[in-house]
């Protein structure tokens, strides 16, 4: 997958196209069925969709204008924000994610190009604004799975599941809780490597199995371990 903003936007747009019309299938019992995060139901995820696009614009308007914009106003007004808005009514949370997304287009299409330069501040430190876009269609990928209402990781990109595997591997090369693996995927004809390799368990299956195992959206059913044995516990992701 390009690391190039710009042509992530096709992504982006196609990954709202179709989380919109999930969302437009609900009823308000749908809306409050829970979903795959603990203690979330389905409407606090599509909470949490439409605060993190306007996160988003924050951070691109930050990028363009040279301010100092968080993300958001703080933990606690984001932890309100979502609480707030998971119990409304479906056609509102439509409505809201259909507004979020076109103000997140359009932040990015206002984005000069020596802007995409900058860095700006996350909830989780700095980041390249470069990284926004990618950013953006991770969320909307991740959490529509996490709806639980037929979209699952076998329908994500071969491009999406490789990116995503690779940043989720990468990031845990830097933990101490992560436990040492090979994972190997697509047919074995790649690899990456975390922690010592020597002695570590092969884990391999499609790469977005093995992405999704790593975030917790799957139990790694179709995963095999070489030799055989129990599949490692990743740590928490973020």
């Amino acid at each position: 997958m390009t690391t190039d903003p710009l042509r992530l936007t096709r992504d982006v747009d196609e990954a709202t196209a179709r989380l919109l019309d999930t969302a437009a299938a609900f009823d308000a019992d749908d809306v409050a069925a829970p979903s795959l995060l603990p203690g979330w139901t389905r409407g606090h995820v599509l909470a949490h969709l439409a605060r993190n696009a306007d996160g988003f614009v924050n951070l691109l308007t930050a990028a363009r204008t040279g301010e100092t914009i968080p993300m958001y106003a703080g933990t606690a007004a984001r932890t309100h924000d979502i609480e707030s808005g998971a119990a409304r009514p479906p056609a509102e949370h439509l409505t809201d994610l259909r507004r979020c997304s076109e103000r997140f287009a359009e932040a990015v299409a206002a984005m000069p190009p020596q802007a995409w330069a900058a860095d700006v501040q996350t909830r989780r430190g700095p980041w390249p604004a470069a990284l926004l876009v990618w950013g953006r269609l991770r969320e909307i990928e991740v959490h529509h799975v996490d709806l639980t209402a037929g979209y699952h990781p076998d329908a994500w990109s071969v491009a999406f599941a490789r990116r995503l595997l690779h940043e989720v591997a990468t990031g845990l090369t830097t933990r101490t809780d992560a436990p040492a693996m090979v994972l190997r995927f697509d047919g074995g004809a790649h690899e990456t490597t975390v922690g010592d390799r020597a002695d570590a368990p092969h884990v391999q299956g499609p790469a977005h199995e093995l992405a999704a195992w790593l975030i917790g959206r799957s139990r790694g059913d179709l995963l095999t371990v070489v030799p055989d044995g129990p599949l490692p516990t990743p740590p928490e992701w973020i």
